[in-house]
């Protein structure tokens, strides 16, 4: 019984010790920055240099000219109408 005794608590703590304790974790937030007062302005820059003029492009070549009508000849000049009358009916007035 002695021994027994002895092994029996010997088996309580190597059990015991054999469980793992979580470790606490621990969330820090992370600081947010906040803007400062502006600086003074600083100095204001050279200005830059010119650029170079570009060259000037190819001029485009001449239409072709337009032909003058039948065998170059110019076209005749419209006629009066003869004795035709054109009546346009009226329509009646709608209630």
């Amino acid at each position: 019984m002695k021994y027994s005794l002895l092994f029996v608590s010997l088996i309580t703590v190597f059990g015991l010790s054999a469980c793992d304790k979580p470790a606490t974790v621990v969330n820090v937030p992370t600081p947010v920055a906040v803007p400062g007062p502006p600086g003074p302005q600083g100095e204001t820059g050279k200005p830059g240099t010119t650029g170079t003029q570009g060259y000037e492009g190819a001029q485009g070549a001449t239409g072709k000219t337009g032909t003058q009508g039948y065998e170059g000849a110019q076209g005749e000049a419209g006629k009066t109408g003869g004795d035709t009358v054109i009546i346009v009916p009226v329509q009646p007035e709608q209630k």
